[in-house]
């Protein structure tokens, strides 16, 4: 089969499994408000304390309350996309290597990632993530006056997308390491707390620890990059945002792929 056939059969069950999902959350509506509503919760918290903040300074590392506010929301779009699509790597890493449920994976007919990855597509946080998120960045693009044009508006999903791919390659390299570690959540909870970083200005931080976001685990193109070019036309690390997407989608599959390679079933 082609490249091109595999990847619109796989375009095919994402969209046949997210229907199945789809109806999963109709039938169990209480588990999408509680997913939702407490992700808005939290949301909620993180914009009054950026209010309480802007009560007494105006500016903060050259950003403005808008401007913060327009980052927070742009850095919540790829983490509810990826939340929507990827969370079940968190089953990986906390169990399905241990107690060796993961064969289940390898004898269905599509690759083991996407097999692990559609037992559950449309997370309900991810909802919560993407609608506060769109929510936040019209509001504060509203009172920031942008001027966005036709290619900056067809740009913009793209550069979503690119972020959504970081994150979840950099879950999928920490879930992987469950298949050396067997159980890899302790790794894999600390690179997603770290990636809470990215709803900020990266230059209210140490060089050190913008390094690290920008090079290392790089969250700083999903959300600071891409807000510093819509806002203030920044592009000196606009290119490198592709650069980074497709390396780390590459290692990532490198890694998950050599892990798979060398499981090996439980006794039990």
């Amino acid at each position: 089969m082609s490249p091109l056939a595999t990847a619109a059969r796989y375009l095919r069950l994402t969209w046949l499994l997210s229907g199945v999902s789809l109806h999963r959350l109709t039938a169990y509506r209480m588990d999408f408000l509680l997913g939702a509503g407490g992700l808005l919760l939290r949301v909620t918290c993180q914009v009054a304390v950026i209010g309480m903040v802007f009560r007494h300074v105006p500016v903060i590392a050259g950003w403005t309350y808008h401007q913060v506010l327009f980052l927070l929301g742009f850095s919540l779009l790829p983490r509810g996309l990826d939340r929507m699509f990827t969370d079940q790597l968190w089953i990986l890493a906390r169990k399905l290597v241990r107690t060796g449920e993961f064969y289940r994976y390898l004898i269905r007919p599509v690759h083991p990632l996407f097999a692990l990855l559609s037992e559950r597509f449309l997370y309900p946080d991810g909802f919560g993530e993407l609608v506060t998120g769109l929510a936040l960045v019209c509001w504060a693009a509203a009172h920031l006056d942008l001027a966005v044009g036709a290619g900056t508006l067809l740009l913009a999903p793209v550069l979503v997308l690119c972020g959504t791919l970081i994150l979840a390659s950099v879950k999928t390299l920490f879930a992987a390491l469950a298949f050396w570690l067997t159980d890899s959540f302790p790794a894999l909870y600390a690179s997603h707390q770290l990636g809470e970083f990215s709803g900020y200005p990266l230059d209210l931080y140490h060089p050190s620890l913008r390094w690290v976001l920008t090079w290392v685990l790089p969250y700083a193109f999903t959300a600071y990059v891409p807000a510093a070019f819509l806002l203030f036309g920044h592009t000196d690390l606009l290119p490198w945002l592709f650069v980074v997407a497709a390396g780390l989608a590459a290692l990532a599959l490198v890694v998950w792929n050599r892990g798979v390679d060398r499981y090996e079933m439980t006794g039990s």
